[in-house]
């Protein structure tokens, strides 16, 4: 999958018979359509089967009246090498997340790493080998944005201009190396943000021996681009002190997995009620000492929306347009000229839910029977996930080239 993830293009593909086409909007999360054409792994038309063109294809799926949805986009996790962790010594977890509809992942930092240089030099040789090695190798297909060094005391500016002129775009969590200060933070994030990087900032307790507490003041005084795991990674902040944190700034309000569910549930309500959903965006934080959860954004999305109350087909958007939109991606949203990421999905066998989305809004995750990387199916019916009730079927491969 890897090697094909590299190599040929999808060429043309027709997804016809969806039953439910979420579009990751979050403005306007459902479409009135039923048909996708893919050319080449881009998206080049939505709408009605009788409006599309559809002859000629390479590749047909018939969605079975399924719903189709863009690939989830996890936007928290430590990648170290190739697709294994050692924080649980475990392999496959990358592909086994793709089983879980993901299809993009951004790196918080390759902190496990072991003996992760702590020099500076050292800090950006991993960053570009990283980012250079996931660039190169995209395991089950995936997507992985890696490279995202730890910052450190004694970088310079220049430092920052050489990371961004060697293809790396993005910082580890803030805070997880000596750089614990807002001021210092704040002229860092400022550096990198001028050269294109973007930045997260760790919040709340330290999650490994060697990171720090990080208070809301030195978030609202660093001003990353994104307010990581707002919810805590693994300990949160005080809950008046989260909502600060979503009033008074206005970067992303990321919600993940490996925190305190309760408080991923208080920052969501908040987020709503500040009329700002665009911001929220989700993550897992894994690998970690929390494990790994090839289901931790589906987890997430059923979570959400069953105790906060919120509507599926808007936290679905959490998790594919809203971090796409933020973090400058071709994903995430099915619109012209997207990428062909796409999860296909069901209402799980035996749920109460009558619907997929009522399903979710009750607490149960949906079944994945199909996920396409890059107009590539790269999985039928996901080996994690409940079954799904009914999943899509490939009707036709190859017969136009």
């Amino acid at each position: 999958m890897a090697e094909a993830a590299a190599g040929g293009k999808s060429g043309k593909v027709v997804i016809r018979n969806i039953g439910l086409l979420l579009s990751g909007d979050i403005d306007k999360p459902i479409l009135d359509a039923d048909t996708i054409v893919v050319n080449d792994g881009l998206i080049v038309a939505v709408g009605k089967e009788k409006d599309c063109d559809t002859e000629g294809a390479k590749t047909v799926i018939d969605a079975k009246k399924t719903c189709v949805a863009p690939g989830l986009i996890d936007s928290h996790v430590h990648p170290v090498a190739g697709d294994w962790t050692p924080r649980q010594s475990q392999l496959n977890w990358i592909e086994s997340s793709m089983n879980g509809g993901v299809t993009t992942m951004i790196s918080a930092g390759e902190v496990h790493y072991p003996g992760r240089p702590k020099d500076i030099v050292g800090l950006k040789a991993l960053a570009i080998t990283a980012q250079r090695a996931f660039d190169a190798f995209r395991p089950g297909g995936v997507k992985v944005l890696a490279g995202a060094p730890v910052i450190e005391k004694g970088m310079v500016e220049s430092d920052f201009k050489e990371l961004a002129e060697a293809g790396v775009g993005l910082l580890g969590e803030v805070g997880l190396g000596t750089v614990k200060a807002g001021y210092e933070a704040k002229e860092m994030v400022a550096w990198a943000r001028k050269y294109g990087m973007q930045s997260t900032i760790h919040t709340g307790g330290p999650s490994v021996p060697g990171s720090g507490y990080i208070d809301k003041d030195t978030v609202l005084e660093a001003d990353a681009d994104i307010i990581g795991h707002i919810n805590g990674g693994h300990t949160s902040l005080p809950m008046k002190h989260v909502c600060e944190l979503c009033e008074k700034s206005t970067r992303g309000i990321e919600i993940v997995h490996n925190g305190n569910e309760r408080v991923a549930i208080g920052a969501a309500r908040a987020a709503i009620e500040l009329k700002c959903p665009h911001r929220v965006i989700l993550g897992t934080d894994g690998p970690a000492g929390s494990g790994v959860q090839p289901l931790g954004i589906l987890r997430m999305v059923s979570l959400i929306s069953s105790m906060a109350e919120i509507p599926a087909e808007i936290v679905f958007c959490f998790a594919t347009g809203n971090t796409a939109r933020m973090r400058k991606l071709n994903c995430g949203l099915i619109e012209v000229g997207r990428d062909a990421d796409f999860v296909f999905m069901d209402k799980a066998q035996h749920t109460s839910g009558a619907t997929l989305l009522e399903s979710v809004q009750l607490g149960d995750i949906p079944g994945v029977g199909m996920v396409m990387i890059d107009g590539i199916v790269r999985c039928g019916r996901s080996r994690n996930t409940p079954p799904a009730t009914e999943v899509a079927v490939v009707v036709s491969s190859g017969a136009a080239h």
